[in-house]
């Protein structure tokens, strides 16, 4: 009696029937109306931008990024010593790439991260013209830099983090190449000083950073070092297990 009531229930409507599971939200979203340098891909509110492509290399060698961007105050800033295993993300020519080898020394290593084979390929002669040898390249994906799992002590994005077609995935793998304890390092023009004379899509604001990074809690951020006279430096660092 009792299941032929339940039964009789249903058929009544006096039990609710199971709810279907809820969807996700959709991670990225599309609009028609965006800035005409972007993609019209958005993550988080903020429009991803175009990728430099490989034509535009010599823009990354112009001697006037030394007084421009002052690189030497951010290498300084990274702390790098012997032995460490860096990762150069969006390495492009292997201008940050180069400036690091020499103080991770010989025992250490640069991987040297791009999905442009073009780009690789300029790291990889300019590697063997200067005769270093801790410089590796490896071809990532828009998806994944093809990192060592838990590998890496430090990965530097110098003006490339908006460019990922994939901002989310490419930080879940780049958290996951970390070592417990290791720098998650964003290089980007400021977004807040309208003064630096860079296309909007293609700066960032030190918030929006915090705030895409917020999702993943095995980071926590470090401090952001604003002594670069385009750039700031926004520096997270991976939970030791536990933590």
């Amino acid at each position: 009696m009792r299941w032929a009531a339940v039964a009789a229930a249903v058929v009544c409507g006096n039990v609710a029937a199971a709810e279907p599971p809820k969807r996700e939200p959709p991670r990225y979203e599309t609009r028609k109306d965006h800035d005409p340098n972007g993609t019209g891909k958005f993550y988080l509110g903020r429009e991803i931008a175009h990728v430099m492509g490989f034509q535009a290399a010599g823009w990354l060698e112009r001697p006037e990024r030394v007084k421009e961007e002052e690189p030497a105050k951010l290498v300084e800033a990274l702390g790098l010593k012997p032995g460490m295993v860096v990762a150069d993300v969006g390495a492009g020519s292997g201008y940050h790439a180069f400036l690091m080898a020499p103080l991770v020394g010989d025992k250490g290593k640069v991987i040297a991260s791009d999905i442009q084979q073009e780009m690789l390929d300029l790291v990889a002669a300019r590697a063997k013209k200067q005769r270093v040898t801790n410089v590796e390249t490896v071809k990532g994906t828009a998806t994944d830099p093809k990192l060592p799992a838990g590998g890496v002590d430090l990965i530097l994005m110098v003006d490339v983090y908006h460019e990922f077609e994939f901002p989310f995935e490419m930080a879940e793998k780049m958290v996951a190449a970390l070592k417990p304890g290791g720098r998650l390092v964003f290089v980007e023009f400021r977004l807040e000083d309208p003064k630096v004379p860079i296309k909007l899509v293609h700066k960032m604001s030190e918030r929006q950073v915090l705030k895409e990074m917020g999702v993943f809690p095995e980071l926590e951020h470090a401090k952001t070092v604003g002594t670069l006279p385009w750039q700031h430096v926004v520096i997270f660092t991976k939970k030791e297990a536990g933590k």
